[in-house]
């Protein structure tokens, strides 16, 4: 249980700041103002109260009406992106977690969707993909000393593969660019290295059609 006398927020001392987040569950518009001005003033400061309240507002997001939920997301989102990068000594959103999680948990505070849970892929190595042209089923291998995709299974036997080519840093925009400065800003320069080739391209062992890497993905979570 958070102990919000040893927490800080703009203010001092974060004892008030549960009552602060109830108000805010009960009148997110209305008190969103109140809060960020303890949690996060302007946007880009966060403090030791701030962290601890994330798991609240993750809590409030998931019962929100769809009117207050932008409230909650601004709040939410504004807090996670002050957290510093994981090659800093002070770390609080990223002590408890791994990259992947961060960055799903950033993405879903901010109200992305897809994304925020199709990550995984690049800490397994792999996704499951189909062809736009042939409609064959091929597995994209993300890794540090080899990617590419292919339509067998490649963990029992030699297979054809067909290289992935990654996207070029100065290629990337927007959430692609913002996963890549996220990953190498916490230090995880394999992440960051597996994020150029998930916005890469590839093209298909069986017919060679060239597609784009995360568009696939992104087909196989639409129904």
């Amino acid at each position: 249980m958070t102990d919000w006398s040893t927490l800080t927020d703009a203010c001092g001392s974060a004892e008030h700041v549960p009552g602060l987040l109830d108000q805010f569950e009960a009148d997110p518009s209305g008190v969103w103002s109140e809060l960020m001005d303890h949690l996060c003033p302007q946007l880009d400061t966060a403090f030791t109260a701030s962290f601890a309240a994330l798991a609240r507002l993750a809590e409030i997001a998931s019962s929100a009406s769809p009117e207050a939920m932008g409230s909650v997301l601004l709040a939410a989102g504004a807090i996670a992106a002050c957290s510093p990068g994981r090659a800093e000594p002070d770390r609080p959103l990223v002590v408890f977690a791994d990259p992947i999680a961060v960055l799903q948990a950033l993405l879903s505070f901010e109200g992305v969707e897809i994304w925020d849970r199709a990550l995984d892929g690049l800490q397994t190595g792999e996704y499951e993909v189909d062809c736009p042209h042939c409609g064959v089923n091929m597995f994209v291998v993300i890794g540090h000393g080899d990617s590419f995709c292919c339509t067998d299974d490649y963990a029992l036997q030699e297979v054809e593969k067909s290289p992935l080519e990654p996207a070029r840093v100065q290629q990337l925009e927007e959430l692609p660019r913002r996963l890549f400065t996220r990953a190498l800003a916490d230090g995880q320069e394999d992440l960051a290295h597996g994020v150029r080739y998930l916005f890469g391209r590839a093209a298909c062992p069986d017919c060679g059609t060239d597609f784009s890497v995360a568009e696939r993905v992104v087909a196989g979570w639409i129904p």
